[in-house]
C-alpha cells in the first residue's frame, strides 16, 4: 500500500514562504519514477483543487492562481516531492494534500495558514 506523508505546513505572514514535502513509500507498481505526483489544496467550505502536477522527469504545470509563486519539484532518489511556496497570500490558506497516480492515494494533509 502506497503511503504519503506531508510535512512543512505552518503559519506564515503575507508575502512569506513555506516549503512542503511529501515522502512516498510502499509502491506496488514500479518505482517512484513511475508515478505522477500532484499537490492539491482544500480551503474551508471549498472543494479540493489541483495546485501543481509534476511528472517523472520533473516537468510541472500549475493552477493559474499560483503560477509564478509556487514551484513543484521532486527528488526521485528520496521518493519525495516538494512544493516551494513564495509570496504567500491569505487566499492560499488551506490544507495541502499530496496525491500519487496510478492508484490515486492521498496523504493526510498539512495545514498552511497565511495571515494578513
Amino acid at each position: 500500500q502506497v503511503q504519503l506523508v506531508e510535512s512543512g505546513g505552518g503559519l506564515v505572514q503575507l508575502g512569506g514562504s513555506l516549503r512542503l514535502s511529501c515522502a512516498a513509500s510502499g509502491f506496488t507498481f514500479g518505482r517512484f519514477t513511475s508515478y505522477l505526483m500532484s499537490w492539491y489544496r482544500q480551503a474551508p467550505g471549498k472543494e479540493r483543487e489541483l495546485v501543481a502536477r509534476i511528472n517523472s522527469v520533473g516537468d510541472a504545470n500549475y493552477a493559474d492562481s499560483v503560477k509564478g509563486r509556487f514551484t513543484a519539484s521532486r527528488d526521485n532518489a528520496k521518493n519525495t516531492v516538494y512544493l516551494q511556496m513564495n509570496s504567500l497570500k491569505p487566499e492560499d490558506t488551506a490544507v495541502y494534500y499530496c496525491n500519487i497516480k496510478p492508484g490515486d492515494y492521498w496523504g493526510q494533509g498539512t495545514q498552511v495558514t497565511v495571515s494578513s
